[in-house]
């Protein structure tokens, strides 16, 4: 049911699903660009249409109240960004704990413009051993999905350089809020 009322979704708002299911049955799954609100729905929808089972991490407050209980229902693993935890080894944990998961990580960490995106999700596949796959919504031609999986090999520039290839046509919702696809760690 969830699959048919997705896929209603999508073709409603004229949005169409692209590529495959990943292979891999744990990863660490980038959402890019993200810029407005509408990503979720688009992402939970495509993921529910192509039978991909995600977790997306989202700030605490959005789990309060009667909303938390859907949320969670929905893969919603609340966050805490306002404290040190160590979330990236909380996570990794997460994957290995768990016989199939698409963590999905949005690498902007926000809806709003940041110079450079965080490294988190880079760093939780590593401690994990998964790959990352390159999960995208293209606003512009109102497409998403799951791109090709990455084995991060630890020498950054070089895999955020596939990273960048990849996403140097996607558009999100709202351009103008589009960092620049470069982590901290190599400037």
């Amino acid at each position: 049911m969830t699959k048919l009322l997705a896929r209603a979704f999508l073709r409603l708002t004229g949005w169409e699903p692209e590529g495959r299911r990943p292979a891999a049955r744990r990863f660490v799954l980038i959402a890019a660009p993200h810029t407005s609100n509408w990503d979720l729905a688009y992402l939970l929808a495509l993921a529910w249409v192509l039978e991909v089972k995600i977790a997306w991490m989202g700030k605490h407050q959005l789990f309060r109240g009667p909303m938390g209980t859907i949320m969670r229902k929905v893969g919603g693993v609340p966050v805490r960004r306002d404290r040190r935890n160590d979330l990236v080894q909380q996570m990794a944990d997460l994957i290995r704990d768990s016989d199939a998961i698409a963590l999905t990580v949005p690498a902007e960490g926000t809806r709003d413009y940041v110079p450079h995106w965080k490294s988190g999700f880079y760093h939780i596949a590593r401690r994990a051993e998964v790959p990352i796959v390159l999960g995208y919504l293209d606003y512009s031609r109102r497409r998403g999905g799951f791109g090709p999986e990455l084995i991060p090999t630890g020498e950054i520039s070089q895999d955020m350089d596939e990273i960048r290839a990849f996403y140097a046509d996607k558009r999100g919702r709202y351009p103008d809020l589009e960092g620049e696809i470069r982590l901290k760690e190599e400037t």
